[in-house]
């Protein structure tokens, strides 16, 4: 009898927001350097696509909810949304606050968790397919 059966339509769900969360992750790194690289209107971008990460993050915490609860799968990812959106409230206030020397090592810290988080998801054991079975 299978005790691990996670419902396709909640991992759909959550493989595309945490897609679009790595994504924008990545265009904050492409953008900060573009603005270090001289081309300064790369700051307002990077400050709007913060409001746009910070966004999907919450919905990557409604989406590993569904992902939990209906669909049968594990509650870290619950957890670790929600240490996610913390991480990047923090950024956002350091990087207007220019704390620069907290801002840019935990904004490597959130893509790099970002991009596990990222992995994990799209792994082939996260997949509905996969049911693990008791034998008596």
């Amino acid at each position: 009898m299978p005790n691990s059966m996670v419902r396709p339509w909640t991992l759909a769900v959550f493989r595309a927001v945490v897609t679009c969360e790595a994504a924008l992750a990545l265009g904050q790194a492409v953008l900060a350097g573009s603005f270090l690289s001289g081309h300064y209107g790369a700051l307002d971008l990077h400050a709007l696509n913060a409001t746009a990460t910070g966004l999907t993050a919450v919905a990557q915490i409604a989406a590993a909810v569904l992902l939990w609860r209906p669909g049968g799968g594990p509650g870290w990812p619950v957890l670790a949304g929600v240490a996610l959106f913390g991480a990047e409230a923090g950024q956002i206030a350091m990087g207007y606050g220019r704390v620069l020397a907290v801002h840019v090592p935990l904004g490597v810290a959130i893509i790099a968790c970002t991009f596990l988080m990222l992995v994990w998801a799209w792994r082939p054991a996260a997949g509905p397919n996969v049911a693990v079975e008791e034998r008596a």
